[in-house]
C-alpha cells in the first residue's frame, strides 16, 4: 500500500513538473530572428546619388533607393563610406555587401567575376569647366590642366578610348583627385581648367559653384548598376526584385525627381513603358 502511495506521489510530482515546464515554454518570448544587415558601399561625396547633407546624414538617390529595397526585404541598412579607387578590394574583403553609388557597369568587372545588377540609370561623361577659361569644345582642352576622380569610369575612358584626347592635356594626361568635390573646388580656385565627370554630378557642382558650365560635346554614354561579390547571385536577385517593385510603384521616378535627375536617364522607366 505504501508503495502505491509513493508511486502515486511521484506521478503527481512529475505531472505538476510537466505542467510547469509547459507553461514556461508557452509564456517565454520567442527567440528573436537574427536581423539581416545589408551593408551599402558608397562614395560619400557623390551628389546627387550619395553624399552627406548639412545635418550629417547620408542622402541621395541611390541611398534612398537602397533604404526602400531594404525595407521591402526586411533588412537593416548600414552605409559604409568607401575609397572609390579601392572599392573592389574592400568589397572582396567583405567590408560591405555591394558597391552602389553611381557605379558604371564595366566589362572588366564582369570578366573578373563580379555579379552585376541590371542597369538602372543612363549616364553621360562630360567636361565641366568655368566661364572665361576659353574652353567650348573638346579640342580646346589641348594644353589645359584637366582633372578626373580616381577609380572612375572617366579615368578609365581617358586611359582607354579617349587616350589621344588625354595626351593633349597639360602634362600629357589628366590629374587624378580623390573625389569630385575636390575636383570642383580646384576648378573653382583655378587649380585646374576642366574636369571630366558624370553629367548628374556636373549639374550638382554647377549649382554649388558659380560660373561653372558643361560643354555640349560629350565623351560618351554609359550605365549605372550595382556590383556584388562573385557568387552573390541570390543577393543580387533579391535586390533586383525589390528594385523592380519600386519602379512599378513610382518610388523610382519620385526619388529621381526629388534629386533633380532627368527622367530621360531612368532606363528602367523607359523599359517599363
Amino acid at each position: 500500500m505504501k508503495n502505491k502511495k509513493l508511486l502515486y506521489g511521484i506521478i503527481a510530482v512529475l505531472a505538476v513538473a510537466a505542467i510547469v515546464i509547459a507553461v514556461v515554454l508557452l509564456t517565454r518570448p520567442a527567440a528573436k530572428k537574427e536581423e539581416t544587415v545589408f551593408k551599402m558601399g558608397i562614395d560619400a561625396e557623390y551628389p546627387p546619388f550619395s553624399y552627406m547633407d548639412e545635418k550629417g546624414s547620408y542622402v541621395g538617390f541611390d541611398v534612398e533607393m537602397c533604404k526602400a529595397v531594404c525595407d521591402l526585404n526586411g533588412w537593416k541598412m548600414e552605409i559604409v563610406p568607401i575609397n572609390w579607387d579601392t572599392k573592389l578590394i574592400s568589397l572582396d574583403n567583405k567590408e560591405h555587401d555591394c558597391v552602389w553609388s553611381g557605379m558604371t557597369i564595366l566589362d572588366s568587372m564582369k570578366t573578373a567575376g563580379y555579379v552585376l545588377s541590371y542597369a538602372y540609370f543612363d549616364n553621360t561623361q562630360v567636361v565641366l569647366t568655368k566661364e572665361g577659361n576659353g574652353i567650348s569644345t573638346l579640342a580646346d582642352l589641348a594644353g589645359k590642366k584637366v582633372a578626373v576622380q580616381l577609380g572612375t569610369s572617366g579615368q578609365a575612358l581617358l586611359e582607354g578610348d579617349q587616350k589621344e584626347l588625354s595626351a593633349t592635356f597639360n602634362g600629357g594626361a589628366a590629374v587624378t583627385m580623390e573625389n569630385f568635390n575636390i575636383c570642383g573646388t580646384e576648378l573653382d580656385a583655378g587649380g585646374v581648367d576642366a574636369v571630366v565627370i558624370d553629367l548628374p554630378v556636373a549639374k550638382s557642382l554647377s549649382e554649388k559653384f558659380k560660373g561653372f558650365q558643361i560643354l555640349e560635346e560629350n565623351l560618351g554614354s554609359e550605365q549605372y548598376g550595382i556590383c556584388f561579390r562573385k557568387g552573390d547571385d541570390d543577393l543580387c536577385k533579391k535586390v533586383e526584385e525589390a528594385y523592380t517593385k519600386l519602379v512599378k510603384d513610382g518610388t523610382y521616378k519620385k526619388l529621381a525627381e526629388k534629386y533633380g535627375l532627368s527622367e530621360n536617364s531612368l532606363c528602367l522607366l523607359t523599359a517599363a513603358n
